[in-house]
């Protein structure tokens, strides 16, 4: 069974930066999209960037130009490296992981990991 492991959340503060990573196991990793969400306290979960399987990226308004996603597909990781945290930022970040790009984008992936918690303090 495929699974997403989630590390790298921590506490942080303000203007500090976090690099996420999203282990998968199997083999699927190099032919899968892959993204991370992110449900802040009493927020529904928001989509914070997503990559193709062939390097198409994409990323939400709020995190443009302070977050990068990037895979590793001969580690199998996908990485999301935060910088200018700000307490908006505070949130439990998922990982997903599908074949079908729009399903990453929608929010419809068949893979989720457990979750990660960043916390920054102002």
């Amino acid at each position: 069974q495929v699974q997403l492991v989630e590390s790298g959340g921590g506490l942080v503060q303000a203007g500090g930066s976090l690099r996420l990573s999203c282990a998968a196991s199997g083999s699927i990793f190099s032919t899968n999209a892959m993204g991370w969400y992110r449900q802040a306290p009493g927020k529904q979960r928001d989509v914070v960037a997503t990559i193709s399987s062939g390097g198409y990226i994409k990323y939400s308004d709020s995190v443009k130009g302070r977050f990068t996603i990037s895979r590793e597909n001969a580690k199998n990781t996908v990485y999301l490296q935060m910088n200018s945290l700000t307490s908006e930022d505070t949130a439990v970040y998922y990982c997903v992981a599908d074949e079908d790009l729009v399903r990453v984008i929608v929010g419809g992936a068949r893979l989720w990991g457990q979750g990660t918690q960043v916390a920054v303090s102002s």
